[in-house]
């Protein structure tokens, strides 16, 4: 145990260490909060890292990469008793980092399904509910539930009159000129796939 201090505490895997226990906190509290801990939670709205690099969200490619270095360079301070010899196992540690992670965000390319990007058309056909007082051809607003069960306020027009707060209407088209949905009033009770009630 003593030497694996002596090389984990010498340059350069020193380096790394500290690095490596700040990662090892930062998923330790990660887990703590996956079994229901919420002793960090940020309150109602607070979210996790989303920003992802090609595939692999940026915690984990950063912790591969510090994780890889420490290993190289632990390796290289009990195997090197010289520091030229510790200062090239610097250099080996951050290249094999760097291999390492590019591998895995190339691995994580190939197995993960590609993220579908939403797009303005997939709420064409969908059912809105008008959020403004009324609905005209030059104002409006409504709310529409996408398929991933997110709601987004996007705006809205219409030729006919009757569109007013809480009404129902269906999204036929968009249009990209003017960046609006155009709706049409919409009776749930002629839905044919309104379930029977």
């Amino acid at each position: 145990m003593g030497e694996f201090l002596r090389a984990a505490l010498t340059f350069p895997a020193a380096l790394f260490s500290f690095a490596l226990l700040v990662i090892a906190g930062y998923w330790l509290l990660v887990l703590i909060g996956g079994a229901g801990v919420h002793i960090l939670d940020g309150g109602e709205g607070a979210h996790g890292d989303t920003a992802e690099t090609a595939g692999l969200p940026v915690t984990v490619t950063l912790s591969l990469g510090i994780l890889i270095a420490w290993l190289v360079s632990l390796a290289g301070a009990a195997l090197t008793g010289s520091t030229p010899l510790r200062a090239v196992t610097l250099a080996v540690a951050l290249a094999a980092a760097w291999a390492g992670t590019r591998l895995a965000v190339r691995l994580a390319r190939r197995m993960l399904p590609p993220e579908r990007v939403a797009s303005r058309d997939d709420f064409v056909g969908r059912l809105c509910v008008i959020r403004t007082g009324r609905v005209a051809h030059d104002f409006g607003q409504a709310e529409v539930r996408a398929e991933d069960g997110s709601t987004a306020i996007v705006q809205v027009r219409c030729e006919e009159t009757g569109l007013t707060a809480g009404s129902s209407a269906l999204i036929f088209d968009y249009d990209a000129d003017g960046e609006f949905f155009r709706v049409a009033p919409y009776d749930s009770a002629l839905d044919p796939h309104r379930s029977a009630g």
